[in-house]
């Protein structure tokens, strides 16, 4: 079987291949190896106030573009103090339009520590959200979801990972996401769980 992944994001996408490894002759093509060449219209593909929307959204695009089944996710971080925000604005939380990259991420996380000033540890709970959406040929809809909770830390620790990973406590691990091994965070991360959620369902189709 193959399935495009639904991504321009090298970071997403190798950790993605590396969660479906587990499926059985599954052959995981990016949008480079499946003839998507970028367009602006992907710009516009999430403009949704959920993250099954967009998720949804994008796979459908991609799915008509390559007639093979697709899968894409729509992730965030939703913080309690600041009322679930940034959500599905994760991305773009920043007002940095001009940014993107290593650049974007660390605009976010500065923005992220501005909104949080003065806000005691106790408040500062978060969750990682992830929806993964594949849509086949055939025009069935897989939909799997996860989460993972922690706390915005004041500062970056770690160098790992990328995004919001570096403020991103785990209590359990005692870490944040930016300071531990990429197979460790597969296996807490709300991406590993909702992508493990979809090995099993292929899996269970094979």
């Amino acid at each position: 079987m193959k399935l495009v992944v639904a991504t321009r994001s090298a970071h997403k996408l190798a950790e993605i291949r590396t969660i479906l490894a587990v499926v059985p002759g599954l052959e995981v093509l990016d949008l480079n190896e499946a003839g998507v060449q970028w367009s602006p219209a992907e710009e516009e593909l999430e403009p949704y106030e959920t993250f099954e929307e967009n998720a949804h959204s994008k796979a459908r695009y991609y799915q008509e573009r390559t007639g093979l089944s697709t899968v894409a996710d729509d992730s965030g971080i939703a913080v309690d103090a600041l009322g679930g925000a940034p959500g599905v604005h994760s991305k773009r939380f920043a007002p940095a339009a001009d940014l993107d990259g290593e650049a974007r991420d660390k605009a976010n996380n500065q923005h992220l520590l501005h909104r949080l000033a003065g806000v005691p540890e106790a408040s500062r709970t978060a969750r990682y959200v992830c929806v993964a959406v594949m849509v086949t040929p055939g025009g069935d809809r897989v939909v799997c979801r996860g989460e993972a909770p922690g706390r915005i830390l004041e500062e970056e620790q770690g160098t790992g990972g990328f995004g919001y990973d570096p403020l991103f406590f785990d209590p359990e691990l005692g870490r944040t996401f930016g300071q531990i091994s990429p197979g460790a965070k597969h296996a807490r991360s709300h991406r590993g769980k909702a992508f493990r959620a979809l090995a099993r369902h292929l899996i269970s189709e094979s």
